[in-house]
């Protein structure tokens, strides 16, 4: 996955902050002159892409649009949420929605795209049976 962001340092600390990523690659990219950013949390092989533009002008936003996170607990929701509307940011939620989706909220990054906080979604478990 990758997302155009129009200041990688600000969007490397949100999800530092928000996701529990870290960066795992940095670079310019040298064809394009873009910086660019691998994050990631580190308990799979898997990265988000972030890319330095001038404008994001496609979001991953709206109603349905969103990059999904697990986090430890329902008060982890809370927290987070919290935090983040105490420093000004969007935050929809938390909701609980019940089985299979969970309990849940939305905090807008620095360029309008979606993270979702989740506790008690279903994934691991729809995955693990679908094998």
């Amino acid at each position: 996955m990758a997302l155009p962001v129009t200041d990688l340092d600000a969007s490397v600390a949100f999800y530092e902050r928000y996701a529990d990523m870290k960066v795992v690659h940095r670079r310019v990219d040298p064809a394009g002159g873009n910086s660019v950013a691998w994050i990631s949390d580190l308990s799979r092989p898997f990265v988000v892409v972030l890319i330095e533009v001038d404008g994001v002008d496609q979001r991953l936003g709206g109603v349905f649009g969103h990059l999904g996170i697990a986090v430890d607990g329902r008060d982890e929701v809370d927290r987070r949420c919290a935090n983040a509307r105490a420093e000004g940011r969007a935050v929809f939620g938390p909701l609980d929605s019940g089985p299979p989706v969970g309990y849940w909220g939305y905090i807008v990054d620095p360029d309008g795209h979606n993270l979702e906080l989740s506790y008690g979604q279903e994934v691991g478990l729809t995955v693990q049976q679908a094998q």
